[in-house]
C-alpha cells in the first residue's frame, strides 16, 4: 500500500488540517484503520489524532482517492468529530474529564 498526499489544508480554528490523499494498493480496499494507522504513521502523528471520512474506489481499480482530518490532539478530534465518525475510527468516544460508566 502507497500513500501519496494530495493536499494538506490546515484549519487553525479547529486545530486540524484537512488531508486528501491517493492510496495505491494491490489487493483489495485496505481497511479504513489500516489506511488510518498508514496514513498516522507517515505524518508522524498518533492514530488517533486521524480521522478517516471518506475511501473512494472506483470499481476495478487498484487506486483510491481518500479524505482525513488530522488533528494536533486527539482531544480535539473528540470534541469537534461526530461520535459515529468517532466509533468507525475506534477512537475512544469518552472526552476527557467525564465520568466512565462504572464510576457515575
Amino acid at each position: 500500500m502507497e500513500i501519496n498526499i494530495l493536499s494538506e489544508d490546515p484549519n487553525p480554528m479547529l486545530h486540524r488540517t484537512d488531508v486528501r490523499f491517493k492510496l495505491t494498493h494491490d489487493d483489495a480496499t485496505p481497511s479504513r484503520l489500516s489506511v488510518r494507522d498508514s496514513l498516522a504513521a507517515m505524518l508522524n502523528k498518533e492514530s488517533d489524532e486521524v480521522v478517516i471520512h471518506e475511501l473512494d474506489t472506483k470499481f476495478g481499480m487498484r487506486t483510491t482517492i481518500g479524505y482525513a482530518k488530522v488533528y494536533d490532539e486527539a482531544s480535539f478530534a473528540k470534541d469537534v468529530e461526530q461520535e459515529y465518525m468517532l466509533e468507525r475510527n475506534k477512537i475512544d468516544i469518552q472526552k476527557d474529564g467525564d465520568l466512565s460508566a462504572e464510576e457515575a
